[in-house]
């Protein structure tokens, strides 16, 4: 089985944001330069989504996500803060872990396969205080390669 979205080495970084519209905003600036996006319209997407409700999910995660154009499969991108920011979480705890996700407007069943994954990801123990306590971007990308590496065999 093939992975269920692309992350791409360039798409993991180390930042500092000051609450949940700078995360956003640094997110699609990721998405942007990475797979070559619009960033007005992947930073609208994931805004209309966080209207809908917060994708802080708690534990210091949030998997904001969106379905936009531009994309012909799931892409993400990893963002881990050096400090916890505000996120609205739904534990009221802030995040300082973020996995986004786009897929393509019309992914249905992939979209949420592929974010179903991603939430059992950041929601095992021992895969969250690894990227808590990894080095480093390039640490983080290759504990994030494993995990989906083991999940798609």
């Amino acid at each position: 089985m093939a992975a269920l979205f692309t992350l791409l080495p360039e798409a993991v970084g180390t930042v500092r944001a000051d609450g949940k519209a700078a995360i956003l905003g640094l997110l699609a600036d990721r998405f942007a330069a990475v797979y070559r996006l619009d960033r007005a319209a992947v930073l609208a997407g994931i805004e209309a989504r966080e209207r809908l409700g917060s994708t802080g999910f708690g534990r210091g995660v949030a998997i904001p996500h969106a379905r936009v154009g531009g994309v012909s499969r799931p892409v993400a991108a990893f963002l881990r803060l050096d400090v916890p920011a505000a996120f609205d979480a739904a534990d009221g705890q802030p995040v300082d872990l973020v996995f986004g996700l786009l897929s393509p407007e019309h992914a249905g069943a992939a979209h949420l396969h592929a974010l179903a994954a991603i939430s059992r990801m950041m929601r095992d123990d021992a895969i969250h205080a690894a990227l808590v306590q990894a080095p480093g971007a390039e640490a983080i990308y290759g504990l994030l390669c494993n995990v989906i590496d083991r999940s798609a065999a």
